[in-house]
């Protein structure tokens, strides 16, 4: 399979062959596997303190003539705290036990539960490959969302590496037709509900992912536009290539990355 390179304002530079990597078979449940098992990998542990609801003396003795004994005034024998005390009789207050105020939960999150989800390092490649193979879909990635222009799938020339500034890396995207989706991806959205006030108050959407030969300045000057994400050929993943699970995402490979894929044999 061969796709065209483009220079800036879709200036055809010639072709290129494509890797085997870019014929796979695109497997959504592949992807969706490798993608669960990056996502685990992040997810932070959480539980409830091992001693909550736990932190009062709620011991109730049953037998005849102990002293604080409910034996024979008609008490259950729910744990309880004495509040106050005149003589033997004492004011009861339920504790511990999950079906009083303040006690203990039944069941709580365990910090110790395992989430860590994993793969085979062959299914991995697979689903990387499959993945790759998605972002030359035009099909998959309008129905992913993205405004993509009609001569999409295409190379990038690998002069736009050396892009130093963030105004010269929007011109270069929006003169090869990407415009609409930049437009797209600079609407965010108030999150509903409590995320708001743990930190990710708004929902991003993603934009075209562009893939380099080696790190170069143009991962600095890119960092600064809403949706773009720059990436080494070494370094790729899964979920950057199908976010969400969901493959198909606009990708710009530069002629180098591909070069380099094809010459290093990644991912197989």
């Amino acid at each position: 399979m061969k796709l065209n390179i483009v220079a800036q304002g879709l200036e055809n530079k010639g072709n290129v062959e494509m890797p085997v990597q870019f014929s796979e078979d695109v497997r959504l449940e592949i992807i969706k596997r490798a993608v669960e098992a990056e996502q685990s990998s992040k997810r932070q542990p959480y539980g409830a303190a091992p001693l909550a609801g736990k932190k009062h003396s709620a011991y109730v003795s049953k037998r005849r003539n102990d002293f604080k004994s409910t034996y024979g005034i008609g008490q259950s024998r729910t744990p309880r705290k004495v509040v106050s005390r005149s003589g033997s009789r004492h004011n009861w207050v339920g504790a511990v036990a999950p079906m009083t105020v303040g006690g203990r939960r039944a069941h709580p999150p365990k910090a110790e539960k395992n989430w860590l989800r994993k793969v085979n390092n062959k299914e991995r490649n697979f689903a990387l490959r499959s993945a790759i193979t998605a972002t030359l879909s035009n099909d998959l990635a309008t129905k992913r969302g993205h405004v993509v222009p009609k001569e999409y799938p295409f190379v990038v020339e690998g002069g736009v590496e050396k892009l130093g500034k963030t105004k010269d890396v929007k011109k270069f995207l929006e003169s090869i037709g990407i415009k609409g989706d930049l437009e797209r991806a600079s609407i965010r959205k108030v999150r509903a509900g409590k995320g708001k006030a743990r930190g990710r108050k708004y929902k991003k959407r993603k934009s075209a992912l562009i893939v380099t030969q080696a790190d170069c300045a143009l991962s600095k000057a890119a960092r600064n536009i809403p949706g773009i994400d720059v990436v080494q050929a070494k370094d790729l993943t899964v979920e950057m290539l199908a976010p969400g699970a969901v493959p198909g995402r606009l990708t710009l490979w530069t002629n180098k990355a591909i070069e380099k894929i094809g010459k290093e044999k990644m991912f197989i």
